[in-house]
């Protein structure tokens, strides 16, 4: 029996897959950026907000890599934009409001799922968009970095931990999964 075919009729196409990656690739950069904006918004001068500083400058950064991917390829934003926007900046105050390691929680959570999105889809690209893929794999080792910085700030301290950990995790996989499609 022959080797399956990289793609079925049926299956979307690598362009559809690579303009489905922007699309929610420069939404969740996007959500992110919000995340921290509403975060500093509490925390101004905490203990924290030196890295949550830091954090937002690479996630503008990415962002802005990520529109960029768009506007040339012509790949359509999210319709759900408006939601991160405000879903977002809560999303970083509410967990600001709960101090400083909550906040860091909040990135711990998120950036463990990212994590795992981003070398999803490293792997589904497999050399076919070098670009993207480059583009995915910077920002993956920043969101790692974020990640083990947050953890450095006590993130595991805060209280309520596990539970506002896996609150966050699924909100972050929900957000994937309906940017992707929407």
């Amino acid at each position: 029996m022959g080797a399956r075919p990289p793609y079925l009729p049926g299956d979307r196409g690598a362009a559809d897959d690579a303009a489905r990656m922007i699309r929610v690739d420069q939404a969740g950069e996007y959500g992110a950026t919000r995340i921290y904006r509403g975060q500093l918004a509490v925390l101004r001068h905490g203990r924290g907000a030196g890295a949550v500083r830091e954090m937002a400058e690479q996630e503008n950064r990415h962002l802005a890599q990520f529109d960029r991917l768009m506007a040339e390829r012509r790949v359509r934003p999210t319709a759900l934009s408006p939601l991160w926007h405000v879903a977002g900046y809560v999303l970083g105050a509410a967990t600001a409001a709960l101090g400083d390691r909550a906040a860091m929680a909040c990135t711990v959570a998120v950036e463990e799922v990212i994590d795992r999105h981003y070398a999803r889809q490293a792997e589904r690209l497999a050399g076919s968009d070098p670009e993207l893929a480059e583009t995915i794999a910077a920002a993956r080792a920043d969101e790692i970095a974020h990640r083990d910085a947050a953890l450095a700030q006590e993130a595991m301290l805060a209280p309520g931990y596990d539970l506002l950990s896996a609150a966050i995790k699924t909100g972050a996989r929900v957000a994937i999964w309906l940017s992707e499609r929407i």
